[in-house]
């Protein structure tokens, strides 16, 4: 069986703005289990970065171990990538991101990735704001050691084998609220219409951006009693308002008020029907949407769409002062400035 593409396609396939087709931002086949969220979730991330426009090369993929950390070979074929082990992506990323800043910087991660080995990890990454976007593709079990429940699933939920879980589930975006994330929001594999502004958004944010995908494990996760399962999500799913995404452009403004609907002309003709929530949520509101999350997990209710936004963030980069200029092309005297700039570092660390 070859999971090889064929290299041929229509040469009037749609471009964007750079020149680039979608099937430019693809990847090898998926070995995946048909059906699986995960596939769902790497259409989402072609789709985004052929609408945003992104050139493929100047994307860096990292990923842990996991079913989730499979997918970056599935899509955008032609950037940068690096599989590390189980747990330690955000180590490899920040590193990476620290060398060079000039390029996008994409991890993905599971439920046990990052929930479970990868706990530590996840939460200096968060909380010292690396610019990068950080999709968590969660399907409350460990899909590639025969289902047993992860750090995520939810207590009362039930296993495949019938057993339920006894204790409480890890919120990762509750958590990376209180760390301090400038970008929260969660969505539903099966909701393309949602994820793909999301990611757009994301990869839009200057800081770390978190995406936390509830993603239905097929093979071992979608059965009844599940709370991750399909079913499960598509009955109790609450979304926050309709996502779009709008690329920088002349300022579209417009003025209603609070339960209204407007519609909004964008710059490519189409139509944004916009639903003005109720004043109790606002995303740049960290109290007010841990409460709404606590309110929905009362309600079994699963709050998607963009949760949290801190506009005023300040990455990693810019905390630290380091160089724009990626390490490997620094020149011999500005990485070796001579012994009187050493001896002054020395003298100010007496």
């Amino acid at each position: 069986m070859s999971y090889i593409k064929p290299k041929f396609h229509h040469p009037l396939l749609p471009k964007n703005k750079l020149g680039y087709t979608r099937k430019d931002y693809e990847g090898s086949i998926s070995t995946l289990c048909a059906g699986c969220g995960h596939d769902s979730i790497s259409a989402a991330i072609v789709e985004a970065c052929y609408e945003l426009n992104v050139e493929p090369h100047k994307v860096a993929k990292l990923s842990g171990i996991g079913c989730s950390s499979k997918t970056p070979a599935y899509f955008l074929s032609n950037s940068h990538g690096f599989n590390s082990v189980h747990g330690r992506m955000p180590s490899i990323a920040t590193g990476a991101n620290l060398a060079n800043c000039d390029l996008v910087y994409l991890g993905v991660s599971g439920d046990g990735d990052s929930a479970s080995i990868g706990m530590g990890q996840f939460v200096h990454v968060v909380r010292r704001n690396l610019n990068m976007v950080y999709i968590v593709m969660n399907n409350g079990c460990y899909g590639l050691t025969k289902g047993q429940d992860s750090a995520t699933a939810d207590r009362g939920s039930i296993s495949k084998g019938g057993d339920a879980t006894l204790f409480e589930g890890i919120d990762l975006c509750s958590l990376a609220i209180e760390l301090g994330a400038t970008f929260v929001a969660q969505s539903f594999s099966g909701d393309k219409a949602q994820l793909v502004p999301l990611i757009e958004a994301a990869m839009s944010h200057q800081g770390f951006a978190l995406i936390n995908v509830l993603s239905p494990c097929v093979t071992f996760n979608n059965n009844p009693g599940s709370t991750k399962s399909y079913e499960y999500v598509r009955e109790h799913n609450e979304a926050l308002a309709g996502i779009d995404f709008i690329p920088v452009g002349d300022e579209i403004t417009t003025n209603y008020n609070e339960g209204e609907r407007v519609e909004v002309t964008m710059h490519d003709g189409s139509v944004l029907r916009l639903n003005k929530l109720d004043h109790t949520w606002d995303p740049q509101d960290k109290l007010s949407i841990i409460a709404a999350l606590k309110k929905s997990q009362q309600a079994h209710e699963i709050l998607t769409g963009l949760l949290y936004i801190d506009r005023t963030s300040v990455p990693l980069h810019t905390m630290l002062n380091t160089t724009e200029t990626p390490l490997n092309q620094l020149k011999e005297d500005q990485l070796c400035p001579g012994s009187k700039v050493l001896e002054g570092i020395n003298a100010g660390l007496r």
